[in-house]
């Protein structure tokens, strides 16, 4: 098998035919993403301890060996970020401005910069899409020291 099926075959696995299909993960009206411990406005030092909350839907691990579970997902943390338009259709990139809590994490420590930053919690599917209707907390700027 070449190199290039093979990526296809990988591809369609971990995120579904194409990346701009629609959402199969449906996400209930109520459900909500959160921070526990941070809010706008607020000044740390790094790291940052940030801690994730979850109402309305229940954590489950992505990938290969991921749950497709209704009403489940796992955190992405945005930092200086945003996601808007087709790009809440599509998996969630993986870099240091699109981090992955793919295990099921609640909480992280995140080395920063000192100066003021943007961050945002998205709730992705197994496959790091975002639900049909987007579970995304409100965006904050945090000050860090």
């Amino acid at each position: 098998m070449s190199f290039k099926a093979l990526f296809a075959i990988t591809s369609i696995v971990l995120f579904g035919a194409t990346p701009g299909m629609a959402q199969d993960s449906k996400s209930p009206a109520e459900a909500k993403v959160y921070f526990v411990n941070l809010k706008d406005g607020d000044t740390v030092t790094s790291p940052v301890l940030i801690q994730f909350g979850l109402s309305g839907m229940g954590i489950a691990p992505a990938g290969l060996q991921g749950d497709a579970t209704a009403n489940t997902g796992h955190h992405h943390l945005l930092i200086n970020a945003e996601l808007k338009g087709d790009d809440l259709k599509a998996p969630i990139p993986a870099d240091e401005r699109h981090v992955h809590f793919g295990k099921g994490q609640t909480e992280a420590r995140v080395s920063l910069p000192a100066g003021r930053h943007t961050l945002q919690l998205v709730l992705g599917d197994w496959t790091h899409i975002p639900h049909d209707k987007p579970v995304m907390s409100e965006r904050i700027t945090i000050t860090v020291r």
